[in-house]
């Protein structure tokens, strides 16, 4: 509705809808709105008969009716789905992570092949005390738990049985103690930390392999928004930084902290000194997630010009895991370092005077904010618009480096005196005007030679000055101080960088014999002899690599030999290793092998297949060895020529 403007319609917009829709009005609607007065005699008679239809055209159009519909429809289904979308904001909020991570542990679908004697079994999942979570049951023998979990088997047998254990990567034995007199009800506890798979054995039966899958408990995760890695404090700037942080933990954060190393001196006399920063936000909620946000106030850690500031944050779980970030710099610029004379005097140095022009700046206004409570108003607006003034100068000495225009150089030649008669020969002389209006840069006097990282420097030094010049020309020297600084810390860098370093070598090639030079002799040069003791090296999957032969020849023998047999197991020694490391990838084909080593007929070939399948991701792949050709391009005759070259 709308786009339509549906609340501008005219009468005219009326009248053609009428017109177009009901063609008994025969398109003369619009005579109904015309004054009787102004009609003739044909458009009162198309009047009456127009008057007539009106009457029974009903007053509800479906054309108006549909837009109104549609739009009521659209706006109660984005008020159903905003209160959808609060009532699970809420429901996370308010403690319900429970039932969100419980969701992981919901049973699967695929049914459990278990032993006969097995009646019922009940698995109760303590999570640790670290995730929050509650405890919950399950009648499956597959687990997927947290790590540090206590898992508590109560077994129900159909039969009395003397001996229930359960067997974990073929290795560790969990005997289950009887809980009656009749040997139907068992119970062991067990605390998981490690993933694989484990077995029911009853009476010396076995069972399916049943996987276990443990959730590892994640470090937090500290991500910084601000400051940046390399934060530059400028002269002028507030001697602070805003440290924001935002630390994540799947089950909870317990604390955080902000280390930070203060650096001081240079060289060798540097000194450091330690100390650590609280933030302010409590984190006795242990919530999964902290925006933090600490102002470090870099004058009262004592952080004076020329020292450097290393932090880093550090944050805990619940399960006392620690994680950091990198390590950030904070530097504040030394004033007295960038206003000394060292290095100005040098011969290096080629604009020595442009250097201390912009230095003479700074310490004049400086100066005059010193001055500022002592002096009258209209003397300290007229010895900024002075600083203001030099800043220009300055600004437009540099300029000429970049090819720019010097302001107010262009004059009139009337005013400059150059009134004198001319030449009537060159009336009409173009060439005669542009060069005397114009500059020359194609010059090789005029060309500049500057990188272009020497020309985006010089850019960003006019940049400050020209706001440092805004700011004087406004009597705000204070404001203009930090932009003058930058300025002079660029030109000071663009005077290192106009430094030329020669390194120096000191290699002495040897001195040819001139009486062997290009003789031809080459008895000195023999055949090359590489020794090299090889040693046999026992291969770890040549069981594997055995097995696979031995599987392909099971599927058109439906036989297998004691020898092969042995291979097989061997092999399957090798499958339960994986399973136990990575039980989601290998524990089908474990089984699949157990039940091929059994001898079980049934689905002998997709077991053959899943088996075969999981070999091959354990076995690596095959070194390709360098081979030489057995011919050349040119039958031998270039080995025939260099043996024959002495002859």
């Amino acid at each position: 509705m709308a786009r339509h403007r549906q609340w501008l319609i005219g009468d005219k917009i009326v009248t053609a809808f009428l017109d177009s829709v009901y063609p008994e009005l025969e398109e003369s609607s619009s005579i109904v709105l015309m004054q009787k007065a102004d009609l003739n005699l044909l458009q009162r008679l198309q009047l009456e008969k127009v008057a007539t239809a009106l009457v029974h055209i009903p007053s509800n159009h479906e054309h108006f009716i549909k837009p109104v519909r549609q739009s009521a429809i659209v706006l109660i289904c984005a008020l159903i789905l905003s209160f959808l979308a609060s009532e699970v904001k809420h429901h996370w909020d308010t403690g319900n992570a429970t039932n969100s991570v419980n969701n992981i542990h919901k049973k699967s679908n695929v049914k459990e092949v278990i032993l006969p004697q097995v009646e019922s079994v009940d698995v109760l999942i303590r999570p640790p005390a670290y995730t929050h979570l509650q405890e919950y049951s399950q009648s499956k023998f597959t687990l997927e738990t947290e790590e540090g979990a206590v898992i508590d088997w109560k077994l129900t047998t159909n039969v009395a049985v003397k001996k229930v254990s359960l067997l974990f990567n073929e290795r560790d034995n969990l005997p289950l103690k009887s809980q009656n007199d009749d040997g139907t009800e068992w119970e062991a506890k067990k605390i998981l930390t490690k993933p694989g798979f484990y077995q029911v054995m009853i009476d010396g039966k076995s069972s399916d392999l049943y996987q276990v899958q443990v959730i590892n408990d994640l470090p937090p995760v500290i991500q910084i928004k601000t400051p940046k890695q390399y934060t530059y404090i400028d002269a002028g700037e507030k001697p602070q930084v805003i440290l924001n942080a935002t630390v994540t933990d799947d089950y909870g954060v317990s604390g955080a902290e902000i280390y930070a190393t203060i650096a001081k001196g240079s060289g060798e006399a540097v000194k450091f000194k330690e100390q650590k920063i609280e933030f302010p936000t409590s984190f006795s909620q242990n919530e999964r997630k902290y925006n933090s946000q600490k102002i470090i106030d870099l004058q009262a850690l004592n952080v004076e010009p020329g020292d450097e500031l290393y932090f880093y944050v550090q944050a805990r779980d619940n399960n006392a895991q620690l994680s950091r970030t990198d390590v950030y710099i904070v530097s504040v610029q030394d004033t007295a370092q960038l206003l000394s004379m060292d290095g100005i005097l040098s011969g290096t140095d080629i604009k020595p005077e442009y250097f201390r022009s912009e230095r003479q700046i700074i310490l004049d206004a400086e100066t005059l904010l010193k001055e500022k409570d002592t002096l009258r108003q209209d003397k300290f607006k007229e010895r900024s618009n002075e600083l203001g003034t030099d800043q220009k100068l300055l600004r437009l000495r540099y300029g000429k480096f970049l090819g720019e225009e010097a302001e107010g150089n262009i004059e009139d030649p009337r005013v400059a005196g150059n009134d004198k008669a001319v030449d009537p020969k060159d009336f009409g002389n173009g060439a005669k005007i542009l060069d005397e209006y114009t500059d020359k840069h194609d010059n090789a006097e005029d060309a500049q030679f500057f990188d272009p990282k020497v020309k985006e420097q010089l850019k960003a030094t006019l940049t400050e000055m020209w706001k440092a010049e805004l700011q004087l020309r406004l009597y705000q020297p204070a404001e203009a101080l930090p932009f003058a600084y930058k300025a002079l810390r660029l030109l000071k860098d663009l005077q290192q960088k106009s430094r030329s370093f020669v390194a120096k070598t000191a290699y002495n090639p040897s001195p040819l014999k001139m009486e062997k030079r290009l003789s031809g002799d080459l008895d000195k040069i023999i055949q090359p002899i590489e020794h090299r003791e090889l040693k046999s090296v026992e291969d770890r999957f040549s069981s594997l690599k055995k097995a696979v032969g031995i599987l392909e020849q099971l599927s058109y023998i439906n036989n297998i030999s004691d020898a092969d047999r042995r291979i097989l197991q061997e092999a399957n020694q090798q499958l339960g290793e994986k399973a136990a490391l990575q039980s989601g990838a290998y524990l089908g084909a474990a089984s699949a092998m157990r039940r091929i080593i059994a001898g079980n007929k049934k689905g002998l070939s997709a077991n053959i297949a899943i088996v075969e399948t999981a070999i091959r991701k354990i076995l690596p792949a095959s070194e390709v060895l360098p081979q030489s050709n057995s011919t050349t391009a040119d039958m031998g005759l270039s080995q025939s020529y260099f043996l024959n070259f002495n002859h």
